[in-house]
């Protein structure tokens, strides 16, 4: 399946989910999603940064939920190894030997919690990473190479959400579940990476300052993002962070 299809059609579980809770897509929706179309039983996603304390921002159940709270808590599991490294960490089965030795402590403690098998999937655009999709099974699990394909497509979407596209100041529904990934994130970094020499910070900072500024003026995010590419706004070190302005 070529990846724009099985986008869309990974598009369309989400807007769906999200249609049957009478909603706007969340991440909970993705989770969910992604729980119902891979042979996995639970979905959790925890957002993470290196500048800031991490914290779960959704989860389908109980054990997942556990799981979140574990590794976050402990420093250590597969979504930590997910976010540090950047790569997809697949765990098909938690009594493998040698993880107990890798995970001191989350291994033992995701079995009696009741997970077999864990996914952890980080989310990425380009080179901001705002955290990890777990997905968590209670018996030994592979997914294979269509699996994990979908299973890294949900992760996508996830970022997309997790980004929040399109804010406004109503808080009013988006005129559609997503928008092009592969357009968002190229004009997202670029902004990001132009703002890391205009405000002397980092690639995670700068995209901190680019979405406080987007909330405060009740602006999509990519509109801001486009602008600054445009050389149209400009930011300054001095400037609140919520603040920018224009180009003269």
């Amino acid at each position: 399946m070529g990846a724009e299809s099985r986008s869309a059609r990974i598009q369309l579980l989400v807007a769906e989910q999200a249609a049957r809770r009478g909603a706007r897509v969340d991440v909970v929706d993705v989770c969910t999603a992604a729980v119902a179309a891979l042979p996995v039983g639970g979905a959790g996603l925890s957002a993470m940064s290196r500048a800031a304390p991490s914290h779960p921002l959704c989860s389908t159940d109980t054990v997942s939920e556990q799981l979140e709270e574990l590794q976050l808590t402990l420093g250590e599991g597969p979504c930590v190894d997910a976010f540090l490294h950047g790569s997809a960490v697949l765990t098909p089965d938690l009594l493998t030997r040698g993880l107990q030795d890798r995970w001191m402590v989350f291994a033992d403690a995701a079995l009696e919690a009741g997970a077999r098998a864990v996914f952890a999937l980080p989310l990425q655009m380009g080179a901001i990473s705002p955290g990890v999709l777990d997905l968590y099974a209670h018996v030994p699990v592979r997914l294979d190479a269509e699996e994990l394909a979908d299973a890294l497509a949900f992760a996508d979407l996830a970022t997309l959400v997790l980004l929040d596209a399109r804010i406004d100041e109503t808080g009013g529904p988006r005129d559609g579940p997503v928008e092009d990934l592969g357009a968002y994130r190229a004009e997202i970094d670029q902004a990001s990476g132009m703002l890391t020499v205009q405000l002397g910070v980092g690639i995670e900072e700068a995209f901190v300052r680019l979405r406080a500024y987007a909330y405060a003026q009740g602006r999509r995010l990519a509109d801001v993002a486009a602008d600054v590419v445009a050389r149209r706004l400009r930011f300054s070190p001095d400037a609140e962070p919520d603040q920018a302005g224009e180009e003269t």
